[in-house]
């Protein structure tokens, strides 16, 4: 009920579960005192010549099981939340159930997660067992948005390349799970200039990293370029500091070409990751770093 800006709903909710619960005894108690009809006791529709639709009331042992079903109800609601806000007197509720489980789940896994919390990612990346809880705890928590194989999607940065936005290496990444990430770029088109000026701008952008591009565009968008090189660089190489791209290595996590960089330009981009630390250990974080960190590094969990 917390969605709620008034204790009026709980009193409205409360009220009709109450009076439905009600309504369905009294219901019970006028069709119990229901007669078989003096007549042929039929509704008067008939079917294939003779087939007729009789008006028997319910039979007893029916009418037993809905005031039973009634008589649950009211005993769940008094013990257990359903009447607007009142929590029942049972003192149950799911998110105390949920920590409880939780913990008895986190004490059942310790001394598989004590083994691993000493390993660097590489030993991890090694370990069979490891890896497969790493997997299942990505399939769990991170494949919603960067996909069952870690590579990404547009605005879901690939996880299984070696461009990081905010670095690769297993304590950045461990960071990254723990705490989470927003990259922020803030409108700029005003800064650049005229909407020519933020063109040319996405020509040199895209003449960075060697795509198709209009060299004279290119060439006068550099000067303005300045307003960008503040976050990535007068090289355009990106700062992983402030969570700045690369903007020369063809890795466009919003989009390539004109229109999207000017897109990008004139509207601004602002990409959130959630923090995990509310969700996951420390230990299971350290596993799934090491997960994260060997999907962009296969050739080292080799030992190649």
């Amino acid at each position: 009920m917390s969605d709620f800006f008034s204790s009026g709903w709980s009193i409205f909710i409360a009220a009709v579960t109450v009076v439905s619960l009600l309504a369905c005894l009294g219901l019970l108690i006028i069709a119990s005192k229901r007669k078989v009809m003096a007549n042929d006791n039929t509704t008067g529709h008939v079917w294939d010549e003779d087939l007729r639709e009789l008006n028997n009331p319910l039979p007893r042992w029916w009418m037993y099981l809905f005031v039973i079903t009634v008589v649950f109800a009211a005993v769940y609601l008094a013990l257990y939340p359903g009447l607007g806000s009142f929590q029942g007197t049972a003192g149950w509720s799911s998110a105390e159930q949920y920590q409880r489980e939780r913990a008895r789940l986190e004490a059942s896994m310790a001394p598989v997660y004590a083994k691993f919390a000493s390993l660097p990612a590489e030993e991890l990346a090694r370990d069979p067992q490891a890896m497969e809880i790493g997997q299942r705890l990505f399939l769990n928590n991170c494949a919603q948005c960067h996909g069952s194989d870690g590579r990404g999607s547009l605005g879901f940065p690939n996880l299984t390349d070696n461009e990081w936005q905010w670095g690769g290496s297993h304590e950045q990444i461990v960071e990254t799970i723990t705490n989470g990430r927003n990259g922020v770029m803030p409108p700029m088109a005003a800064a650049v200039g005229s909407s020519e000026d933020v063109r040319n701008v996405a020509h040199y952008v895209m003449s960075l990293s060697g795509t198709a591009h209009n060299p004279v565009f290119a060439q006068l968008g550099q000067p303005k370029f300045v307003v960008c090189a503040a976050c990535h660089g007068a090289d355009g190489k990106g700062n992983q500091a402030v969570g700045a791209p690369d903007l020369t290595n063809n890795v466009w996590l919003h989009g390539w070409g004109e229109a999207a960089i000017v897109r990008a330009i004139t509207n601004g981009i602002n990409n959130v990751m959630p923090a995990q630390a509310r969700l996951l250990t420390p230990e299971q974080i350290h596993v799934l770093g090491a997960y994260v960190w060997g999907l962009s590094n296969p050739t080292r969990v080799a030992g190649q």
